[in-house]
């Protein structure tokens, strides 16, 4: 993050309408956020059904949300992070998206890894920061990913009184009811469009306890209504007095006022609010992405069964929802839709099972619908895994009827695809269980789960576990399909690649020429998949130190492709990189330089001189020379490399950095050792500054410094 550049990352809920900022029960949050503080914010009690009941909501969100922007907007703080922190992966996505905005991180690496990076990176920087944790559900979520650092703030809101045991240096401020003074100016602000309907107003806060859910609920249904807070106060302690004696004991003020607050909704927007409530109920509370309300499935479903849908979207009954308390639309700028969880259990404990299924199967086509097709980074669409994760722990077997729901399976590509690696493999574990539980081991949903565990596996650097389930997905194949049909192979080839990340390079070798010869049975010795299987036994032999086998591998598969694809193709361009690196690694300098050459050559004809494959190549090309001491063709090449890197990516990239690195490198090789001591020194800060802590590049060029010059 340059000098003076400030950076938001995640989305700040909107201050409610009528926001209180509390100044007698919620002043000392304000005054404790120093910096290097930790503190939580938590419901001042929890009896009454434990932490997931009524009493906890007490409005600490929006005490978060009036404590971040005051300190964003009095400029005490330059990085403002806020996390919806329901689950791991939800808070690995929130610190990598605040990595790419603040360090310029590669959104492209492991999850776990960036995160590690960008915390240490926290916990060095003299930058003054924010990390609002909002609604932390499990201590477990946050294992080693706490942040730190002397100059900033960390803020947790939770329910959940283990997680306030877990963080014992954490300063747990507790949030409860208004003040009888904060509760009356609540309400009078709420209703100022007729003063006739303020009379009464004392005495209704105070039938309401001060409770801030109960008071938004009432005021939106009175300014929406006829009535006074007289006339409201009448009709709740009727209503309160008759579930008290149903119940056996009163319940909190809004556990009644929600009621009224549905009626109200239904009155407004007859056609549709309930089913909308119900829907709304099924996902993630913390952010509903808007855009799952206008899609055609949402639509459908609003209009009901026969119905034509309407044009548009659900603007009008979420406006309805949000008058009365039921749930906040959000701004157009953050465009999401949140909802109260305690509200999201009382629809369910009320609605009839079949129009929660019917909920629940709208919801999942909605999000399906509206998922974004390109995920630039992991926090691109946690919004829609955490929807579809609330989804599937509401909806039961709703989603299972006939098969496993495509949004399921949404959700477990998308972790894999931004390299959410730990959740990935938790998610593809439950998913493959429950399709075993409810479809049977046989199924095609099953398998499919479970060959994605596999990869996940794989992704996670488990190797052990991946061999395991790569075999078991070999088995099933063969049993389902037969040994000759293609998915069978390509089980097959996939638990060899398993196997040489396990290091069994014997096994892997078996298996993997298995995989040719089938290939090259079934589909002929010249096609991609038998070319690509080749490709694989080459690498692990590579793997395996045994360069020569590799190069007449890749020797042979090179023939192939040129014959059959072409020398310009991409694939022909990478296999001909391939083995070059086989005869550098092999000592074949010479048959290693004409075809780095080679593949320079073609790259500059296919993508121009600044891709940055083409770059890369050049690079590559400089390498070999240096191992060949071929000193002066290594320089220029290098030189052009880093002026390349530079030019496309700027001075300050990782790539340009090693670019630089290498170059320092040569030129302590040919005698200029002050051009190499200048430019490590240079590269170093630029590291120092540009990277986070303990990157392995930063260590190289600190270590290259102190070798030549013993700094």
């Amino acid at each position: 993050m340059p000098t003076g550049e400030r950076v938001r990352a995640g989305a700040v809920p909107s201050l409610a309408d009528g926001f209180s900022a509390r100044p007698e029960t919620a002043s000392a949050v304000e005054t404790s956020l120093v910096p290097g503080a930790v503190v939580m914010l938590v419901p001042a009690r929890v009896a009454g059904g434990g932490w997931r009941s009524w009493p906890g909501t007490c409005g600490k969100t929006q005490v978060a949300v009036s404590s971040a922007e005051w300190l964003w907007h009095s400029g005490r703080v330059d990085l403002l992070i806020w996390i919806a922190a329901t689950s791991r992966a939800s808070i690995l996505s929130g610190y990598m998206e605040a990595a790419v905005a603040a360090t310029a991180a590669d959104p492209a690496g492991d999850a776990e890894t960036l995160t590690g990076r960008f915390l240490g990176w926290l916990a060095e920087t003299a930058r003054p920061w924010l990390v609002v944790l909002d609604d932390l559900s499990d201590p477990a979520h946050l294992e080693g990913l706490r942040p730190e650092g002397p100059g900033g703030r960390v803020l947790i809101t939770t329910r959940n009184p283990a997680v306030v045991t877990s963080e014992p240096r954490a300063l747990a401020l507790p949030i409860g009811t208004f003040s009888p003074r904060e509760a009356l100016s609540y309400l009078m602000g709420r209703l100022t469009a007729d003063p006739d309907q303020r009379l009464g107003a004392i005495d209704l806060v105070q039938g309401l306890n001060y409770e801030p859910l109960a008071l938004a609920q009432a005021s939106g249904v009175i300014a929406s209504s006829v009535l006074s807070c007289r006339d409201y106060l009448d009709y709740f302690t009727r209503r309160q007095e008759h579930m008290a004696k149903a119940a056996g004991s009163e319940p909190a003020a809004a556990a009644v006022t929600w009621t009224f607050s549905a009626e109200q909704a239904d009155r407004l927007s007859p056609r549709s609010a309930q089913s909308l409530l119900a829907m709304a109920a099924l996902l993630d509370g913390n952010g509903i992405p808007a855009e799952v309300f206008a899609t055609a499935a949402a639509r459908a479903y609003l209009a009901g069964e026969g119905a034509r849908p309407a044009d548009g979207t659900a603007q009008g009954e979420l406006a309805v929802l949000e008058r009365v308390g039921l749930l906040a639309a959000g701004s157009a700028a953050t465009r999401t839709v949140r909802v109260n969880p305690v509200i999201q259990a009382a629809v369910h404990a009320v609605a009839p099972a079949e129009m929660l299924d019917r909920a629940a199967k709208a919801a999942a086509d909605a999000l399906l619908e509206a998922w974004p097709a390109d995920e630039p980074g992991a926090w691109s669409a946690d919004a829609f895994r955490s929807c579809a994760a609330s989804l599937r722990q509401a909806a039961g077997d709703a989603l299972w009827a006939g098969g496993c729901h495509p949004v399921l399976l949404r959700a477990g590509q998308s972790l894999d695809r931004t390299h959410l690696t730990g959740p990935a493999v938790g998610y593809w574990h439950e998913l493959a269980a429950t399709s075993d539980q409810v479809l049977g081991p046989e199924h095609a949903d099953t398998l499919a789960a479970g060959h994605r565990l596999a990869h996940a596996y794989l992704a996670a650097g488990r190797s052990a576990e991946a061999v395991s389930w790569f075999q078991w997905a070999l088995a099933d194949r063969a049993r389902a399909l037969g040994t000759d049909h293609p998915d069978t192979i390509a089980a097959r080839l996939n638990l060899g690649r398993a196997l040489v990340t396990a290091g069994q390079f014997s096994d892997a070798s078996t298996m993997l020429n298995a995989a040719v010869d089938d290939y090259e049975r079934v589909l002929g010795p010249d096609h991609p998949e038998t070319l690509g299987a080749r490709e694989e036994l080459a690498a692990a032999s590579y793997a395996a130190d045994e360069f020569g086998d590799a190069a007449q591998l890749y020797s042979r598969t090179l023939a192939d492709r040129e014959h059959v694809q072409g020398a310009q193709h991409p694939d022909t361009i990478a296999a001909r990189q391939k083995l070059a690196d086989a005869y550098l690694a092999a000592g074949q300098v010479k048959p290693a330089l004409a075809q780095y050459k080679r593949v320079l050559s073609e790259r500059e004809k296919v993508l121009g001189p600044d891709h940055l494959d083409t770059i890369a190549a050049r690079a590559a090309l400089g390498s070999a020379y240096h191992t060949a001491g071929r000193m002066a063709s290594t320089l220029q090449l290098y030189e052009e490399a880093c002026a390349g890197y530079e030019r496309v990516l700027g001075p300050d990239h990782p790539d340009t950095l090693a670019a630089r690195a290498n170059l320092a490198h040569a030129y302590y090789a040919v005698g200029r050792l002050g051009d190499g001591l200048t430019l490590l020194r240079d590269t170093l800060a630029r590291c120092e500054r540009m990277l986070p802590p303990g990157d392995p590049l930063t260590q190289v060029v600190r270590e290259s410094l102190a070798n030549i010059a013993g700094e």
